[in-house]
């Protein structure tokens, strides 16, 4: 007996440490999920925070200069090491900005005597041209050469001219340019003038290699400008050589000059805000947008719209610098811009953001002149006394919360809209990066999917569960449940290479699908009616469904044998050209039909096997009791069975739409990947996971770009976790609602 009793003891001192041991695995198990998801949430914010860090300006290295000419043009390399001002005596002078030899000359040269007007070109090319009183221009540019002696870098500063050193005659009388801008690339190149006695000039300069010397050439072509104001104030020309815009006061004009046998005035609009009047006016990089200050502080956007088939320059949007705008100067390869006022403040903008960044006092004295370090890093601030060098943190100016979630007005778009393009072959390029399109094709997905799955798969359940027989129950829910180990990549790859075209060449036979198969299952339940009752009994209990087998696929069979037939008599035999001409809907051949079907078919195991166990698991002492108590069977399904096991139903429901929302392949595969807004079942969408899965190897590491992808993942992230702890909370609900029954 005392044996007996130490074994059980002893046994017993075992279980409890067996069960000791369970729970704290267990329990460890469940912190290390919720620490796991807590270092995933953290490392998703800590790379998308950056994103949305303000903007910030800090002395980096200043020298003191004193000088009472005017400074025309500021600029620097892009290592921020040389920078060098053009004054108004024609003199081009370098400084070093190198901590050894800060604000030591290294370069200065006179490009031309006595100027009266000064032009530069679109920050891209950084080029500049001044002119005098005898109608002569000097084009130049500044350069830096980067050399490593001794496994050191040296910026060696020099003069470059692109269409000679010798001064060029653009008016033949010989008078005084006093208004000029000009453009100039590789083969092509163009000068606009306005002369002292108010006459309108266009150089139109083509660049030729001579067959002996393979010296370019440049061959001239003089034409006058016509309709020229009496009061011009201003000229730009855009890189390309297509537009020259005119402002006379507060008025422009826009002049086609692509052709120079036909240069014709576009449109003239006045573009000052009420009651103020305009100080400057820049083109953006790209030159898709004007940008207009005027004396109040108010600064505006403007581009081209297409309205009534014809493009327009229109009013976009505005900012305000507070302070009447002196000055405008455009980033390099951006869209953004800064401004400075006669109080020796600076501010500086996004367009596409449509915000102001940065509103900072950077001088005292009125006389100001800024330039954009070429890699947007820093800002270099000249006055009569000091020239500073400011280290600029904006790494990421077109992210904002109205950028990300609001509509943008797009440059050369016909309104505002929510897009995503978020890279292009040209450095000109206006990233669109709005998350909504990518958000909306994640809900758009999951819906179609879920229409597609619950039915079946709550409708599979529910007759498995209770009303099929033990033994076919045995072989189909293994079945169905096997099913969720297929790769989702092979049914994106059947979705899209064999279900896309047979859906987009049978479609009317899947359009009679739909009311073939119920109205088949409807006529043979009413034919088994009328069946003796002799063999109806010979048939065992929950065997039914294999006697629908055939008239399934038989009904299948005939709707896809009509399907020409039925595109020939209603849809003037081509379906998807009679779907977009006439009905005005879109057709993709991989659309959200062929996501929801595939996608529908990889969820269907999920919400089936969880939904077959609920109701499988509901007390045979309920049901049975309400049979005895004289409820049908159909009764005691809708009554007791389904509400007892609808925790589980949902959860099964939540589970399916869970996966339907972070499902990647199948979404990737099956559809166009094209970020559009709409709910047309015939046109494709792009998820967030897609999106991320597509761009994310594409992106530079640590840009824009970069970031708002792990953005998308981190608002996948919250909408997962949000939805699954409301459906959590619904769920409990329930179970405390039915759990009494």
């Amino acid at each position: 007996m005392q044996s007996d009793l130490s074994n059980r003891l002893r046994a017993n001192q075992k279980r409890v440490i067996k069960d000791k041991l369970v729970k704290y695995s267990i329990s460890s198990g469940g912190a290390l999920v919720l620490v796991t998801l807590l270092l995933i949430f953290g490392y998703l914010l800590y790379v998308v925070l950056p994103i949305f860090a303000p903007v910030s300006i800090e002395v980096e290295r200043q020298f003191t200069q004193n000088k009472s000419e005017q400074i025309y043009a500021l600029g620097l390399d892009e290592q921020n090491d040389v920078s060098y001002q053009i004054n108004e005596q024609g003199i081009i002078s370098f400084y070093s900005l190198r901590e050894h030899d800060l604000g030591e000359l290294l370069l200065s040269k006179t490009i031309l005597e006595n100027p009266i007007a000064f032009a530069q070109s679109s920050p891209g090319h950084n080029t500049h041209l001044l002119s005098n009183d005898a109608g002569q221009v000097v084009i130049f540019k500044p350069e830096f050469d980067t050399t490593y002696p001794d496994d050191k870098r040296l910026i060696t500063p020099r003069i470059s001219y692109p269409l000679g050193e010798e001064s060029i005659d653009i008016d033949p009388q010989g008078k005084a340019i006093t208004v000029a801008s000009f453009e100039i690339t590789d083969e092509a190149g163009a000068i606009a003038a306005i002369t002292s006695d108010n006459r309108g000039l266009m150089l139109f300069l083509t660049a030729t290699e001579d067959m002996m010397t393979e010296e370019v050439v440049w061959e001239p072509e003089l034409v006058e400008l016509p309709s020229l104001p009496n009061n011009v104030s201003q000229m730009l020309l855009s890189p390309d050589l297509k537009n020259l815009f005119i402002r006379a006061n507060n008025d422009l004009l826009v002049y086609d000059v692509s052709d120079s046998n036909d240069i014709s005035l576009k449109s003239a609009l006045p573009i000052n805000a009420p009651n103020t009047h305009v100080t400057d006016i820049q083109l953006l990089t790209g030159a898709s947008s004007l940008i207009v200050a005027n004396d109040n502080g108010v600064v505006s956007q403007w581009f081209e719209v297409l309205k009534d088939n014809q493009r327009t320059f229109t009013f976009i949007r505005d900012f305000t610098a507070e302070e009447s705008v002196a000055d405008i100067v455009p980033e390099y390869f951006r869209k953004g811009f800064l401004t400075t006022d006669q109080q020796g403040y600076l501010s500086i903008f996004h367009t596409t953001g449509d915000t102001r960044l940065l509103h900072e006092k950077v001088s005292d004295n009125q006389n100001l002149a800024v330039a954009f370090s070429p890699r947007a890093n820093a800002l270099l601030v000249a006055d009569a006394k000091q020239v500073t060098l400011y280290k600029l943190d904006n790494e990421h100016p077109e992210v904002t919360w109205s950028a990300l979630w609001q509509k943008v007005w797009y440059e050369g778009y016909p309104e505002a809209s929510y897009l995503w393009q978020s890279t292009s072959a040209s450095d000109d390029f206006e990233a669109k990066m709005s998350l909504v399109p990518i958000s909306f094709g994640t809900i758009k997905a999951a819906f179609y999917a879920m229409l597609f799955a619950v039915p079946i798969a709550i409708s599979g359940a529910v007759y498995t569960a209770y009303f099929m027989s033990p033994a076919i129950r045995s072989y189909v829910k293994p079945t169905v449940e096997i099913m969720e180990a297929l790769p989702t990549v092979i049914l994106g790859f059947l979705a899209g290479l064999w279900l896309a075209p047979l859906i987009e060449n049978q479609l009317p036979g899947i359009i009679l699908l739909l009311l073939t198969l119920p109205l088949s299952i409807l006529a043979t339940a009413m034919l088994w009616t009328l069946l003796p009752k002799s063999f109806k009994e010979a048939i065992p209990e929950g065997f039914h469904p294999l006697i629908l087998l055939p008239v399934l696929l038989f009904a299948g069979y005939i709707s896809m044998s009509f399907s020409d037939t039925l595109e020939l008599w209603l849809f003037n035999g081509d379906t998807r050209m009679y779907l977009t001409n006439e009905l005005g809907i879109n057709f993709d051949q991989r659309n959200s039909l062929i996501v929801g079907i595939a996608m529908g078919f990889a969820v269907i195991p999920t919400i089936y096997s969880i939904a077959e166990d609920a109701i499988f698991s509901v007390p045979k002492s309920l049901t049975m009791g309400s049979l005895a108590l004289g409820a049908t069977p159909w009764q005691t399904l809708a009554k007791v069975v389904i509400l007892t096991a609808s925790p589980g139903i949902f959860s099964a429901v939540m589970m399916g739409t869970g996966r339907a929302v972070g499902e990647t392949m199948i979404v990737l595969m099956a559809t166009g990947n094209t970020p559009i807004m709409d709910w047309n079942i015939f046109e494709g969408m792009r998820s967030l996971s897609a999106n991320i899965a597509v761009e994310m190897p594409e992106s530079e590491v640590g840009s824009s770009h970069y970031r708002v992808l792990f953005l998308a993942a981190f608002v996948l992230f919250l909408f997962t976790f949000v939805f699954n702890t409301v459906a959590e909370l619904v769920r409990q609900r329930l179970r405390e609602k039915y759990s009494s029954l």
